[in-house]
């Protein structure tokens, strides 16, 4: 590796995958760093001592003033703006950059960029899916997989990216060809500080878009664009001219594009309608891009979704157990609860680490479409106090005595779903690991081996 010398001060703040991906590109550029965790062994450590050894590396606790007279910072998107440090070199004049400042300067291909609440890793995947079954060399990531910088590459003809509140609140400009805010619901309020703080980094997307996608159904995600900004729409209603939504003809619900039938829901191997919101959301998303209509729905028809996002696990004893371990928020689960409620009576798994969200709208959905509840982890006080006595209800302590008990409650046509509303973290190693002991333990159920 050879940097060349500068009397700029650049710090790349915060190690772990993003980190590391940032330190990648400022040294494939030949561009001076040094980086900065605040903890004593943060990920990705030993690879970046193997791959930049003699790039100084800070580790431990920041110092007040540390980056004050730094040129530029690369923030990684788990480190608040609003940590001490950071706000004191912000007031320093310091320029607060991140990976995805450096990806907009250098991509060269057109950008769909996507962000949401809920549902952006299924749409990412699913245009992603679409844009390869059109042919294109497309890369996907951001947020979902591959870290932003890691994709570039002069043979890429389009990029589909993931965004998440925390990379888009510090970027200057991300110049999408096509962007969307899918859908707003508090959500890392504990990061962000209030719903109007989390709503204003979202709709940073936007900035220097050419065409925008809007969700009808949610007020939240409309944009202030210039006029020039063509707009799309998507909504879970009978469409207007030049817009994707839903209509039903002779008992059939079939996804449309103003007045032509697409494709028939029946034929998505997606569950709940919420789903059918994100099919809606990807097909937008590609017709702006210019993707071709065929091409898109033959990816559709084959898109299986993703693990942890309203995944059917199996059916045991007549009840459909369904992994929504993904749904970490509010208004995931609430989606999920409403989706799968047009089809059953259901079950719910909830619990966890609320990150300051209200768990009231989630006892209210479920005093509408539930059976009964089984809760655990920190909120379960919580959301057992809020839903009283308007449904059946448990908190047990893990993951097997949760599934154990859904199993009583459930009836034949029934509906188990785990779709927690919280993080994971006071449990579980992420969400992905939540999951994971769901399925086991409702694996073992089919085989009478839980108890």
């Amino acid at each position: 590796m050879s940097l060349i010398a500068s009397d700029t001060q650049r710090i790349v703040v915060g190690l772990g995958v993003t980190g590391l991906s940032c330190a990648r590109f400022l040294a494939k550029n030949g561009m001076s760093f040094s980086v900065a965790d605040n903890r004593e062994i943060p990920p990705g450590l030993d690879q970046f001592r193997q791959e930049f050894p003699d790039v100084t590396l800070s580790l431990g606790p920041f110092q007040a003033g540390q980056f004050d007279a730094a040129d530029e910072l690369y923030i990684s998107p788990g480190i608040s703006l609003r940590e001490p440090v950071i706000a004191s070199a912000i007031q320093a004049g310091v320029k607060i950059s991140g990976d995805l400042d450096l990806f907009v300067q250098s991509a060269r291909a057109p950008l769909v960029a996507i962000t949401g609440s809920n549902g952006k890793s299924t749409v990412t995947t699913l245009l992603g899916a679409m844009a390869e079954e059109a042919g294109l060399k497309v890369a996907i990531g951001g947020n979902l997989g591959t870290p932003m910088l890691d994709l570039l590459s002069d043979d890429s003809e389009l990029y589909v990216l993931e965004l998440s509140s925390f990379q888009l609140e510090r970027c200057a400009g991300v110049n999408a060809e096509v962007a969307t805010v899918l859908n707003v619901s508090e959500d890392h309020l504990d990061h962000h500080g209030s719903l109007l703080a989390y709503h204003q980094a979202k709709h940073r997307i936007f900035r220097g878009c050419r065409q925008a996608l809007i969700n009808r159904d949610d007020m939240l995600t409309h944009p202030l664009v210039p006029d020039s900004v063509r707009q799309w729409s998507f909504g879970l209603q009978a469409p207007g001219r030049e817009a994707f939504g839903l209509r039903d003809e002779a008992g059939a619900v079939w996804l449309c594009f103003g007045d032509e039938k697409l494709i028939a829901a029946d034929e998505i191997h997606l569950a709940g309608r919420h789903n059918l919101a994100n099919a809606l959301a990807a097909l937008a998303l590609g017709k702006a891009a210019g993707l071709e209509m065929a091409s898109m729905l033959s990816a559709l028809r084959k898109f299986k979704g993703l693990p942890h996002r309203c995944q059917h696990v199996a059916d045991v004893d007549g009840v459909a157990y369904y992994n929504d371990s993904k749904g970490t928020n509010v208004g995931a689960a609430v989606a999920s609860l409403r989706g799968l409620g047009d089809r059953f009576q259901v079950v719910l798994l909830a619990g966890g680490q609320a990150k300051g969200a209200d768990l009231e709208p989630l006892v209210e959905t479920l005093q509408e479409v539930g059976r009964a509840a089984v809760f655990f982890g920190e909120s379960a006080p919580v959301l057992s106090e809020y839903l009283g006595e308007g449904l059946p209800s448990q908190c047990v302590s893990g993951m097997d005595e949760a599934v154990l008990a859904a199993s009583r409650f459930a009836q034949s046509g029934d509906a188990v779903l785990l779709s927690p509303a919280c993080a994971s973290f006071d449990m579980f190693r992420n969400y992905e690991h939540r999951g994971e002991c769901f399925v086991d333990a409702v694996g073992r159920l089919a085989q009478g081996r839980l108890q």
